[in-house]
């Protein structure tokens, strides 16, 4: 399980490097385009969570402080859990990136966001927010409108 573990994060990687450390090549923007990359932490998911899915449907249909606690003592729940995070955190510094590049915020600007992404989501998302509403108003005319949502892409 502990293998399971480490490779739910391990197989992110790859793609957070290219969006921290190669945002402008164009591969980096045809690959991160991409929705399917955050397949790959859902099939670590999946391997772990079907044989636990009653235990964690009860969790998720009725939960409580108390059955989260006690079902986190399995390692295969806790892994489960922690192959989502990895999912949703990927997902969420996807947007991040798609929508920077397209409204043209600094990479430099966005390379310790995103890795504030990657270690504390709720707290980089509402920061990467307001950074994204100070690059609106300061987009001059002659740059045009922001493109649209990249999520919707």
């Amino acid at each position: 399980m502990s293998t399971l573990f480490d490779l739910s994060f391990f197989v992110t990687v790859p793609f957070w490097a290219l969006m921290i450390l190669a945002p402008t090549w164009r591969r980096t923007r045809a690959i991160i385009g991409s929705p399917w990359i955050t397949l790959v932490p859902l099939v670590v998911w999946a391997i772990v969570a079907v044989p636990v899915l009653g235990a964690m449907w009860s969790l998720v249909s009725s939960p409580s402080l108390a059955a989260i606690t006690d079902a986190v003592a399995d390692p295969a729940v806790l892994t489960a859990l922690w192959a989502q995070i990895i999912a949703w955190d990927l997902f969420l510094g996807r947007w991040i990136y798609l929508d920077s590049r397209a409204r043209d915020i600094p990479p430099l600007l966005m390379a310790p966001l995103l890795v504030g992404t990657i270690l504390l989501s709720p707290i980089a998302f509402p920061i990467y927010l307001v950074l994204r509403e100070v690059a609106g108003r300061r987009s001059t005319p002659d740059r045009g409108a922001p493109q649209a949502d990249p999520i919707a892409a």
